[in-house]
């Protein structure tokens, strides 16, 4: 049994580990800018506070033996300044706080945005794929330098690393599910290019599961970034077809080409910084990319470092979350 810290333990992935962490018997202590009594009534110690304010950073690890980092600031719109104060400044003060109070290891939530260019081809890619120059957005630049911080802060004292994970969905998603399935019944959702491209994706226990593992096999994968999935690439746009087949949500009837939806995010973006818009475009060039490009990855490091298996498949992670948004009631989930 550890006592352990969560870093944005109210947030999607933070939840799920609080639960796993708490199950394994772990003393756990939740970091988060909002009030969740859910988590208190889970068996958790809540904490608020913003990581970029370096006292609350700092003092939040005092006791604990690891520290699990989920948070940070995601989305492709707005302003660097913001994305880098949270993603890189509250990363650095977290890992000052480690050193200050004798945490042992530091597991990373990093994002495959980190190496993504879409001029580069990836597929079945592994980790020895390099930053790239140049970044197509705040977000992926300011997870690298805090994932290259991360990774540069191991060390005897202090063991970390950086994982990837890609697509998180299931049970509870407050984000990618319920913008697809608003989408869908507001007759808004397209489908972007010719529909072959394949994708990973990581169900909601997976990316948890593979944060405790790297816990417990910190000896063999510290100072390293894995990449994360269900191992199991879909085609994008069958598998988002069968999600609103299943849920009962209209079909997707309309397709434009990759070209033209790249085209108009290049004309949203300028018009939106002319016009000094702080709200995100419906589209830009980097969602065109990720919605009609492939990038699956390899995750035979990660199984063979982190012993990762995940413990559930592509197609039970669709029935869980089907299950799910069934309950909630499909048309709602805008709600939620």
């Amino acid at each position: 049994m550890a006592k352990v810290l969560v870093v944005g333990g109210g947030g999607f992935l933070g939840k799920a580990l609080v639960k796993k962490l708490l199950e394994r018997g772990d003393k756990v202590r939740s970091l988060s800018r909002g009030a969740y009594p859910e988590l208190e009534k889970m068996g958790a110690e809540v904490m608020r506070g913003d990581i970029s304010q370096r006292e609350t950073a700092v003092k939040a690890s005092e006791g604990c033996e690891a520290v699990y980092h989920t948070a940070s600031k995601a989305g492709i719109w707005g302003d660097y300044a913001e994305y880098e104060r949270i993603n890189v400044l509250g990363t650095r003060y977290l890992l000052e706080g480690c050193r200050q109070n004798g945490v042992k290891k530091f597991i990373y939530t990093s994002t495959p945005s980190v190496i993504y260019h879409p001029k580069a081809k990836i597929e079945n890619i592994q980790e020895d794929v390099a930053y790239p120059e140049e970044f197509e957005c705040a977000y992926a630049q300011t997870k690298a330098q805090a994932e290259r911080e991360v990774l540069q802060a191991n060390s005897a004292d202090l063991a970390t690393v950086a994982l990837r994970p890609h697509l998180i969905y299931g049970p509870g998603d407050p984000h990618l599910v319920p913008r697809l399935v608003e989408r869908a019944f507001a007759g808004q959702l397209f489908q972007v290019g010719n529909g072959k491209n394949k994708v990973d994706i990581t169900y909601i226990d997976n990316a948890a599961l593979a944060h405790i593992d790297a816990f417990l096999h910190m000896e063999s994968c510290a100072g390293k970034a894995y990449f994360i999935s269900d191992g199991q690439p879909v085609n994008l746009w069958a598998w988002v077809r069968e999600l609103l087949e299943k849920v009962g949500a209209p079909p997707i009837t309309l397709s434009i080409p990759y070209g033209v939806t790249w085209g108009l995010g290049a004309t949203l973006e300028f018009v939106y910084k002319l016009l000094g818009k702080k709200d995100e475009p419906k589209m830009t060039r980097f969602t065109a990319a990720q919605l009609a490009t492939s990038h699956y990855f390899n995750i035979a490091n990660a199984k063979r470092d982190l012993k990762y298996v995940p413990e559930v498949s592509v197609a039970e992670g669709m029935e869980r979350l089907v299950a799910w948004i069934k309950e909630q009631g499909a048309n709602t989930l805008r709600h939620q």
